[in-house]
């Protein structure tokens, strides 16, 4: 496997992870929606960089929220090929030139009932992407760690249920969730993480 010196420590650390170690939403034995997201990391001018979109502000789920491109599985079909295909449906991706590490634990999400893997990639020839469907996509960005790790661009975000968990405040989104959840153990396990203060609240109302 071809992939770059500064991804080789969070796929040593991905090697062997426990679910445990991903998520405290630990799937149920039987039921939920299979769905997968790609976590795709690249490299450009700006440096190393991970793919997220922001899905359309009219969605019926989800709405306006920054994302992983991922979806449902359909029927037949693993997590490798529905994150693959989601990603070229939401973005114009190539994914022939996508390599696929390993997928990650499964996470449960019990809001919407579905049970997401992980799909873990680089990118190695990496193509042109953009919006493909403004109905469900409104904006595709490379997003740099170098953002992501800058303890200015890290908050704590505040959910009027009363949750409060990790968020990024970058390319004018505010990512929270699950998609907040992997990136911040994402950016530990591989040892990218810098200290921040967790003490800052951002409200989910947000729209810098």
């Amino acid at each position: 496997m071809s992939v770059p010196q500064w991804l080789q420590p969070l796929i040593a650390a991905t090697e062997d992870l426990s679910a445990e170690a991903l998520t405290r939403f630990a799937p149920p034995a039987d039921g939920g929606r299979r769905s997968a997201v790609l976590i795709l990391f690249g490299e450009d001018d700006h440096g190393p960089d991970v793919l997220l979109i922001q899905r359309a502000s009219d969605m019926r789920s989800h709405a306006g929220q920054p994302a992983f491109p991922g979806g449902a599985e359909d029927d037949d079909e693993g997590a490798v090929s529905a994150a693959l295909r989601e990603g070229q449906e939401e973005t114009g991706l190539d994914p022939l030139g996508v390599e696929v590490i390993r997928t990650l634990p499964d996470v449960w999400l019990p809001p919407s009932g579905f049970v997401v893997t992980p799909v873990l990639a680089w990118w190695e020839r990496p193509s042109p992407v953009s919006a493909m469907d403004p109905a469900e996509v409104s904006e595709v960005h490379r997003v740099p760690l170098a953002e992501l790790t800058d303890p200015e661009n890290r908050v704590s975000v505040r959910h009027p249920s009363g949750y409060i968990g990790p968020g990024f405040t970058v390319r004018g989104m505010l990512v929270w969730g699950f998609t907040a959840l992997l990136l911040d153990r994402i950016l530990a396990l591989a040892g990218w993480e810098r200290a921040w203060d967790t003490g800052r609240i951002v409200d989910i109302g947000w729209t810098g």
